[in-house]
C-alpha cells in the first residue's frame, strides 16, 4: 500500500527519540526480517557498503553494553539492538570484491566495470586518512537513519545511541582486532507510553523557511 503525502508527514510526527521501552512488546518476526532487509538495501557512495550491522540478540550480552552506555535502559528494554559498525579502512581488495559481487548478481563482463574501478579509485584514493575516516563513518549514518525511518513506517520506535563507551562495545563485541570499530547504536520496540514523558511532547524545530531556504 502506498503513502500519500499526509500520511507520511503523520508518521514523522509519531516518530520521537523513545527513552522508555516495553520491555514486554516484541517486534513481530516479520517485521524485524523487513528492518533487517532495510539495512541490508540501505544506499552507500559508490555502492560500497563498507559497513557492518551487529543484530545483538544475547540479554547477557546487551546487560554488558547497558554498563558502558551511561546505563541508559533503551539498551536492554527495547525489543531489539543494533550496533553500527564503520570500517576501520579502505583497501583496493573492498573495490574487487564489490566489482566481483556487479559481476555475479548483474551477468555483466568484469571488464565493462573498467571505468567504474578508475572512478572509485579517483573519488577514494585521494582521500587523506582523516577525509577517508569521516566518509566511512557519514556511510553508516545514511543506514541508521534509513532504518529509522522504515521503522517508523512499521510503527516501530527508535532511539539512537551514542551515548557509550565505543572502545568498550568494541571489546565486548569482539571488534577490537577486526575491520570494523563501534560508531553507534540503535534500540527498536514499542514505547511505554505512559511511562515516557517525551512521547506526549510537541516537536521542537526552528521555522521550516530559516532550514529549508529556497534558492
Amino acid at each position: 500500500m502506498n503513502m500519500n503525502a499526509q500520511e507520511l508527514i503523520e508518521t514523522l510526527e509519531w516518530r520521537y527519540a523513545t527513552k522508555v521501552f516495553n520491555p514486554d512488546r516484541r517486534i513481530p518476526a516479520e517485521d524485524w526480517e523487513a528492518l533487517l532487509e532495510s539495512l541490508h538495501l540501505s544506499p552507500s557512495s559508490l555502492g560500497l557498503q563498507m559497513w557492518k550491522f551487529l543484530d545483538v540478540r544475547d540479554p547477557a550480552v546487551r546487560s554488558r553494553l547497558r554498563e558502558v552506555s551511561w546505563g541508559q535502559p533503551q539498551v536492554t528494554d527495547a525489543s531489539h539492538l543494533v550496533v553500527f559498525c564503520a570500517r576501520r579502512d579502505f583497501k583496493p581488495e573492498d573495490v574487487q570484491r564489490y566489482l566481483e559481487r556487479i559481476v555475479e548478481v548483474r551477468g555483466v563482463a568484469m571488464d565493462s566495470l573498467d571505468q567504474y574501478r578508475a572512478r572509485i579509485f579517483e573519488l577514494v584514493g585521494s582521500k587523506s586518512p582523516e577525509v577517508l575516516k569521516a566518509w566511512l563513518e557519514r556511510q553508516v549514518y545514511i543506514a541508521l537513519g534509513f532504518m529509522m525511518s522504515c521503522a517508523a513506517d512499521l510503527r516501530v520506535d527508535t532511539c539512537a545511541l551514542e551515548g557509550m563507551d565505543p572502545a568498550a562495545y568494541d571489546r565486548i563485541l569482539h571488534l577490537e582486532n577486526s575491520p570494523y570499530y563501534t560508531l553507534c547504536a540503535l534500540a527498536l520496540g514499542y514505547r511505554n507510553e505512559e511511562a515516557d514523558k517525551y512521547a506526549r511532547l510537541a516537536k521542537v524545530r526552528f521555522d521550516r523557511d530559516e532550514v529549508i531556504p529556497v534558492i
